[in-house]
């Protein structure tokens, strides 16, 4: 197998070609070596080489030789050395394995390395001081967006199918719209999360992953999120049981809401807000009812409910078996976690019930039960939504891909201030995390510079189906696939 032809497959194809006989796993793993060394050497995603042997997997799962990267995100599969993106983490060591990384096993995935982040996750820019700058492959001169932007630009430059990321505020979403890829935040509860800084952090955090198809990220939501015997999970399971078939049903005709104008106070890139309304056109020609509208939101309220999140990641640190050493950190970083280990329960009540009144707005909105009034602040026609909707349609971020240090980790900042100064960057995320919604990031544009521009779909709770359905039509309608940015392995 050369490096174009396995470039050219998604996970899907080429767990068939496995599947068939047509290559062998272990001619996937050569090439896959090869491409990520390519990659790293281009994009420097990567946080150390390679694992050698790649890490163990179930060889009858239904993806059995796949490859991908996990994110250096926590403690994720056992026995692998994790930083947080830190330098302050010395001979931290996953004991266990994470649910989820047990699920990829089963899958079959082959872990083959782990893919960079900003330190501690707490950035829309990979850029640390432990790995350095992670490049984009559409512009080294750009970043990749963050958290996940290590996997985001992996997936772009086709050096795996597709790679563990994890999303608390849009650090899948983010990354993904950086480096035109797909980038599906799942449902609070629906794929299991790791105690650092998912299951601890009151449900902001999902774990999932980066792919380059709509059809890729059902087949891993099917395989990974589908309830286990026993487990309660928060989100239900999709009708008919699978979101795969979900592609392939009609889904009706929708009431789809659209939205340019940001929650936070910021300017949308005219090419952005552009993408998004050409989105919301195709949309209303594939036969859906699309509507300018958006839920009412207070953005100090987003703000207030996503400093739980870091709470949580400093009582991790500070409680874990593995301490930070903050001279060792960032200043932004070190800042925040000093400032997040003096807060106390009032503290954590009053976040909660931001979360709270963030939370049942988003769910009025997709059920129907709005006032007068709604919209995002500022919003140029806001309407009734009594009747509610099925998705909401927004850009991803607010512009195109930023140069490196835009975002600068040595800026004296509190939580609040650098929680506001992300969320400039990427306003559009961030509530659905804090709500519990699916959202996805697809790539459906490029603006004129050849930069890629993502549009976020946004669903009800628990109804993917919806989301990828959706995301099936427009992505037959305004095909991505042989896009192939200058820095790519095929």
């Amino acid at each position: 197998m050369k490096q174009h032809e396995y470039a050219d497959l998604d996970a899907t194809a080429l767990a068939a070609a496995l599947r068939s006989g047509e290559v062998s796993s272990g001619e996937v793993e050569t090439v896959a070596r090869e491409c990520l060394a390519k990659a790293d050497a281009d994009l420097n995603a990567l946080t150390r080489p390679p694992f050698e042997p790649g890490l163990s997997h179930d060889p009858e799962g239904p993806l059995a030789g796949v490859p991908f990267v996990v994110k250096d995100s926590g403690p994720v599969a056992k026995g692998v050395p994790f930083s947080l993106g830190s330098r302050a983490l010395r001979g931290a060591v996953a004991a266990a394995d994470q649910d989820v990384m047990a699920r990829f096993r089963a899958a079959g995935l082959v872990a083959l390395g782990q893919s960079t982040a900003p330190e501690l996750g707490l950035s829309f820019a990979t850029e640390s001081l432990a790995h350095g700058v992670t490049r984009n492959p559409w512009d080294p001169a750009r970043g990749v967006g963050g958290s996940s932007g290590g996997a985001a630009a992996l997936v772009a430059a086709g050096a795996v199918p597709f790679a563990h990321g994890n999303d608390g505020g849009g650090s899948i979403r983010v990354p993904a719209s950086a480096c035109g890829v797909v980038g599906l935040k799942p449902s609070r509860g629906r794929v299991p999360c790791g105690p650092l800084v998912g299951e601890a952090a009151f449900g902001l955090v999902c774990e999932f992953g980066l792919t380059r198809t709509v059809r890729d990220a059902a087949l891993l939501l099917d395989l990974v999120g589908a309830p286990t015997a026993g487990e309660k999970h928060v989100a239900p399971p999709p009708p008919g049981g699978s979101h795969t078939a979900a592609l392939h049903t009609d889904p009706g005709r929708l009431r789809i809401a659209v939205s340019t104008c940001p929650w936070a106070p910021t300017e949308v890139d005219p090419q952005v807000a552009e993408a998004a309304r050409d989105a919301g056109r195709v949309l209303e020609w594939v036969g859906h009812t699309v509507t300018e509208d958006a839920p009412a939101l207070d953005a100090e309220d987003v703000v207030e409910a996503s400093v739980l999140a870091v709470i949580t990641t400093a009582a991790a640190l500070s409680e874990g078996p593995y301490p930070a050493d903050a001279a060792r950190m960032e200043a932004v970083p070190a800042r925040l976690l000093t400032e997040a280990r003096g807060y106390g329960a009032l503290d954590v009540v009053a976040c909660l019930q931001a979360q709270h009144r963030v939370t049942r707005s988003v769910g009025q909105f997709f059920q129907g039960r709005g006032s007068e009034g709604s919209g995002f602040q500022g919003h140029s026609s806001q309407r009734h939504c009594f009747q509610g909707y099925d998705l909401l349609l927004t850009p991803t971020v607010a512009g195109l891909p930023v140069p490196h240090g835009t975002l600068d980790h040595g800026a004296d900042h509190t939580v609040r201030s650098w929680l506001r100064r992300i969320y400039a960057h990427g306003p559009f995320t961030a509530p659905f995390n804090v709500s519990g919604n699916p959202a996805v990031s697809l790539p459906l544009a490029q603006s004129r510079e050849g930069l890629p521009i993502g549009v976020q779909l946004v669903a009800a709770h628990g109804r993917e189906d919806l989301l990828l359905a959706v995301a099936a039509q427009l992505e037959e309608a305004v095909p991505w696939r042989d896009r192939r940015p200058p820095l790519s392995v095929g």
